[in-house]
């Protein structure tokens, strides 16, 4: 049964860890104990979510570690609505893209505020570490053509705690293609250095890719100390292009460093976002320095290689699926599992792509055990 008291008092919870993890004290509570306090509430107001509890021989009321939390596979997304409260409380409700596998999957949020918080926070940490006096140009859709992207809602919020001028500049034709106004982003990236101030290029990976075969003979040198985040894969919506090949194009054709390049990682599914540390690592202002390929996830998200025939931990160091538990999913699962195949060391998550083939085995058990009947 869902308490909205309870939910709020979980979601208070989650942004007071939140807050104390981007002010670099320590959090006011174990990352366990809040993880298997969110499953434990999740699992007494999702029915399938309980369902896999009971079926992998879960006792989350006496359960110690989150390591014990059953993830849920991202497919279930599509499959089932995965949110403790009624669709009368949503206020945002994001969906995949849905154009490898046709259904879209749904991420319900009754508050969107635990998710801005850690967006935020997340983001000025390794895109604009020096401070927020940056322009924004925005190669993806406004938020208001697309209002059940998870992306373009994150985007939306950057721009509007960034103190330049903001632009973006994909349209959308009522077909739902996406076309780059070219036009607009060399106005834009001329007014960019008119200011004579850094900018940001927030942009997906296939805009880049279009971005970069349509622009010949245009001049899109930014600003010194500008930077550009990409983001997502192809699906299929262009030539695809080496992650290293990619960094690099984008790099000369904005005139910035490969350093001030930056990767992040997220989907609609989970509330916590991952990026690459070049640029903090560039500026000075990360300790140590940030090998390009590999990401950090915040201290309220905790990643894991596992097996894809049984979910259980892959050895240290070696190549598995990753298994996320991110704090900031409070009103749907705090344990999200994927098929994308990653490596976990001490520097981060290296991301090395998606299985190849059919949904993992031990997803598609789990599947069955969530789906398959009371």
């Amino acid at each position: 049964m869902f308490s909205v008291t309870e939910s709020d008092a979980l979601h208070a919870r989650a942004r007071a860890f939140i807050s104390a993890s981007l002010r670099g004290a320590p959090p006011p509570e174990p990352f366990d104990a809040l993880a298997l306090d969110l499953a434990r509430f999740q699992a007494a107001s999702i029915p399938a979510f309980a369902r896999l509890a009971r079926a992998r021989g879960v006792d989350l009321a006496s359960a110690r570690s989150a390591s014990a939390i059953p993830a849920v596979p991202t497919d279930v997304f599509r499959l089932a609505r995965l949110a403790a409260h009624p669709v009368s409380l949503d206020t945002a409700l994001f969906r995949t893209s849905g154009t490898t596998q046709g259904a879209r999957g749904e991420h319900p949020l009754r508050t969107t505020a635990t998710y801005e918080l850690g967006a935020l926070g997340w983001g000025e940490r390794f895109l604009w570490p020096d401070g927020p006096a940056l322009s924004a140009v925005v190669l993806a859709p406004p938020f208001a053509a697309q209002p059940d992207s998870s992306l373009g809602f994150m985007l939306d919020r950057f721009t509007r705690v960034l103190a330049g001028p903001s632009s973006f500049h994909v349209r959308l034709a009522a077909s739902g293609e996406a076309t780059l106004d070219l036009d607009g982003i060399a106005r834009a990236v001329a007014q960019a250095r008119a200011l004579g101030r850094p900018a940001v290029v927030l942009a997906t990976s296939f805009a880049l890719v279009h971005l970069l075969d349509q622009a010949q003979g245009v001049d899109l040198t930014m600003p010194a100390q500008s930077r550009v985040m990409q983001t997502g894969g192809f699906k299929g919506r262009s030539r695809e292009v080496a992650p290293d090949e990619l960094c690099a194009q984008v790099a000369s054709a904005f005139g910035v460093p490969q350093s001030h390049v930056v990767g992040e990682y997220g989907m609609t599914e989970l509330g916590s976002q991952l990026y690459e540390g070049t640029l903090a690592a560039a500026l000075g202002l990360a300790r140590g320095g940030a090998r390009r390929g590999v990401y950090v996830p915040p201290p309220w998200m905790r990643v894991e290689a596992v097996d894809p025939e049984t979910l259980g931990p892959a050895p240290a160091g070696e190549v598995g699926v990753a298994r996320f538990v991110d704090l900031a999913n409070v009103d749907s699962v705090v344990a999200v599992q994927t098929a994308d195949r990653v490596r976990v060391t001490s520097e981060g998550v290296e991301l090395l792509g998606r299985l190849p083939g059919a949904t993992p085995r031990g997803c598609s058990i789990a599947i069955d055990e969530m789906l398959g009947g009371a």
